[in-house]
């Protein structure tokens, strides 16, 4: 196993989900391997969604980066305050084709 990711916050109404928890083994970074696996989830997530959401750490350069690389948009940064810590981040967005 080299790593993992998820579907979360799917809102049937908006017909939008988030995408993310993604964590890889450090050999994997840099690559094609979130590239490829991020793709391979919209995709799929394209089936049902007509947006997909992905939350990032407004600190985490390498992953913002690698959002931009495939198309993600950032939309707005919030905090989110989680067992009494406030974490910042940024919100991308990807449409589905038409």
């Amino acid at each position: 196993m080299i790593g993992s990711s998820r579907y979360y916050d799917w809102n049937p109404e908006a017909r939008e989900v988030t995408i993310g928890y993604t964590f890889l083994t450090r050999k994997h970074w840099g690559g094609s391997t979130n590239r490829e696996m991020k793709q391979l989830m919209l995709g799929h997530a394209f089936l049902f969604a007509k947006a997909v959401w992905f939350h990032i750490g407004s600190d985490n350069r390498r992953s913002r980066k690698a959002m931009e690389k495939i198309g993600g948009q950032l939309s707005h940064e919030v905090s989110v305050e989680s067992n009494g810590v406030a974490h910042d981040y940024a919100f991308y967005k990807i449409e589905a084709p038409r």
